[in-house]
């Protein structure tokens, strides 16, 4: 087991135990840019990272009550499908399989990034957009429509970049889902990055671009940093964490698109 790798893994889980923010957003760009690990085995390995790791959250949330089922098959609906559609096209149409996508993944984890620093800097504001657009008229059918339209992009996007599940899809609840309590909206956006990192995953791990022994340290870490993260999370403002994360974030995926 490298150690490196779990200092990173615990690293990666303490920030997103304390902001929130999937560490789809923090760990693939780090195994990318830090480590070198090649665009598709840090993807393939991220997304059954990140199905491991938000199932807990998922149970919680369940527990809790705090999950709309509804909304997560929804979204389950359009990802799932979208997932298993990019991963057969990637892996038959890309030259040289999945590996030889290394180039389009590095450009598509880059403009995830940047929308997802987006989405950190300007949820507020997506949030009370979508109140006063269409908080007073809700429709019903249209709402279940953009439902699973987002959820088959966040399915490509995640599927080719292991980014999307985290900040971009609570940011899209919020704007389809404005009267929903934030807490509800974020339970449901765990609750559907489970299937969708799982079926993922899978599907890179059947590419071959998987690589267990990474896997097991970044777990090793990461448990420990989530749980910690979480417990101080209480005592860091958020007004503070998240520009900087977002900051950190649209450099690291400017960096990713200009190469």
């Amino acid at each position: 087991m490298d150690f490196a790798y779990t200092v990173a893994g615990f690293a990666v889980g303490a920030i997103v135990g304390l902001t929130g923010v999937g560490g789809g957003s923090l760990m693939t760009p780090l195994l990318v840019l830090l480590f070198g690990i090649h665009p598709s085995v840090a993807v393939g390995t991220d997304l059954l990272y990140a199905a491991i790791t938000k199932t807990g959250g998922t149970l919680a949330h369940g527990l809790k009550g705090t999950v709309d089922w509804t909304v997560t098959r929804r979204l389950a609906t359009g990802s799932i499908p979208a997932s298993i559609a990019t991963l057969l096209l990637v892996g038959k149409f890309a030259p040289g399989g999945i590996d030889g996508a290394a180039g389009l993944i590095k450009v598509a984890l880059g403009f995830a990034l940047l929308l997802t620093a987006v989405a950190l800097i300007f949820r507020k504001q997506i949030q009370a957009y979508a109140v006063r657009r269409f908080g007073g008229q809700p429709n019903p059918a249209r709402t279940a429509r953009l439902t699973v339209l987002t959820g088959a992009v966040l399915g490509v996007l995640v599927t080719i970049s292991s980014v999307g599940a985290g900040a971009l899809g609570v940011t899209a609840l919020f704007f389809l889902y404005p009267r929903m309590p934030a807490l509800r909206i974020v339970g449901s956006d765990i609750a559907h990055a489970v299937p969708l990192t799982l079926v993922a995953g899978t599907g890179h791990w059947m590419l071959g671009s998987v690589d267990w022994f990474l896997l097991g340290s970044l777990i090793v870490g990461s448990l420990p940093g989530i749980w910690i993260g979480s417990h101080i999370s209480t005592k860091v403002p958020d007004r503070v964490l998240r520009p900087i994360l977002a900051t950190m974030l649209a450099l690291v995926g400017a960096k990713l698109v200009s190469q």
